[in-house]
């Protein structure tokens, strides 16, 4: 899977599964409504939501953005629908195009360890598959032991 493939299913499916939560919501306040269910949605949305914030960070060290870029691309995935313009945007500029870089180039910038570690981990999909895996996996388990937003202060 390229980098650009991976990236435009992630802002896509956190745009999916923004409307699944809202329509959840707006079911919820009109009509009766399972708490499970909305609780399930929003599992869902909190995995894909990571999961595009995973993508995004791993996708703009690939293609080199600033992190600036790397980091506002993260952190829109809050507002919703908004992954779906920086896409978009992403896109119409050219910055998905290209492969993973699993070997060093003629780049000054590639000589450094952390593009040789981000290479390296490139170079071995199913460690890296794995690992981003197990940090998606741990701040969501984190954030199910925080709870609602609204009860955060409780915790501390």
């Amino acid at each position: 899977m390229t980098p650009k493939a991976l990236f435009n299913f992630f802002a896509k499916a956190e745009a999916v599964t923004w409307t699944a939560l809202i329509g959840g919501l707006i079911y919820r306040a009109v009509a009766t409504m399972e708490p499970i269910v909305l609780t399930v949605i929003g599992g869902i949305h909190g995995a894909v939501f990571l999961g595009y914030g995973v993508t995004a960070a791993l996708v703009g060290v690939n293609q080199r953005w600033k992190v600036r870029a790397i980091v506002g691309g993260i952190l829109l995935a809050i507002v919703p629908y908004a992954t779906v313009p920086f896409e978009v945007s992403r896109n119409r500029k050219g910055l998905l195009e290209g492969s993973w870089r699993r070997s060093a180039s003629s780049d000054p910038r590639d000589s450094g360890w952390f593009d040789r570690l981000f290479r390296w981990f490139i170079q071995r999909p199913v460690l890296l598959i794995l690992t981003l895996l197990l940090v998606v996996a741990g701040i969501f388990g984190f954030l199910v032991w925080m709870g609602p937003p609204d009860t955060w202060a409780e915790k501390f």
